[in-house]
């Protein structure tokens, strides 16, 4: 595993964004594991996580494209905090876009803010996490609205490595039904590689008996073989 990758996961666990217990995500599953990116809440920290975006977008994508979209309101922040990072750690500018939940109808009137989106553009979605893919359909067709615009990937921070709608990963379905490359910073058996019966900071943050319940909750959810 790439050393960033470990960093990355460290990094979660000290923010608070990486969480262990019991929990129900978006699509209505009970789960002993979540991301919540909305801990990530200081100018350092953000930062930080703009880096290991901009590491896990520049090698599944390169940097040969116009946009990069976060959908709001989460996607918000990570959008700025990753083009920000593109434009210091690789010296090159990609415009950045989100929309707004309302559409605003005086002054910068519409849906977007951030830069525009016009014909052509090359568009690399931003989330945080993806369980069942139920966000990307209300996404794409925000930004399908804007034009002849290419839609070309979705990075997100943890691949959960469950099953969406059907039987393949929800990141896999999305790259089938909607022709975008995927990637993810990490997945959540790289997550638990890290973690398990290893001690950081002084506690061991997967035991036995929460690997136990990881195992079983992807019994239920996890991709079939």
């Amino acid at each position: 595993m790439e050393a960033y990758k470990k960093e990355f996961i460290e990094f979660m666990v000290d923010c608070q964004v990486l969480k262990f217990g019991d929990f129900v995500t978006k699509s209505g599953r009970k789960t002993p594991f979540f991301v919540n990116t909305g801990f990530y809440r200081t100018g350092s920290q953000l930062r930080k996580l703009g880096a290991y975006y901009a590491e896990a977008i520049n090698g599944s994508f390169g940097l040969d494209f116009d946009v990069l979209f976060g959908p709001a309101y989460k996607g918000i922040p990570l959008t700025v905090a990753a083009s920000i990072a593109i434009s210091e750690k690789y010296d090159t500018d990609i415009r950045y876009c989100s929309n707004r939940k309302e559409v605003k109808d005086h002054g910068d009137k519409g849906i977007l803010l951030g830069s525009p989106i016009q014909d052509g553009d090359r568009v690399v979605i931003i989330e945080d996490v993806t369980t069942a893919g139920t966000s990307i359909e209300e996404t794409l067709p925000i930004i399908k609205a804007q034009g002849d615009v290419n839609p070309i990937g979705l990075v997100v921070s943890v691949d959960r490595m469950e099953r969406g709608q059907g039987e393949k990963s929800a990141l896999a379905e999305i790259e089938e039904k909607y022709g975008l490359k995927t990637t993810a910073i990490v997945t959540m058996a790289e997550v638990v590689e890290h973690l398990y019966n290893r001690e950081y900071k002084g506690k061991v943050i997967i035991d036995d008996k929460l690997k136990a319940a990881i195992d079983s909750y992807y019994e239920q959810y996890g991709v079939k073989a």
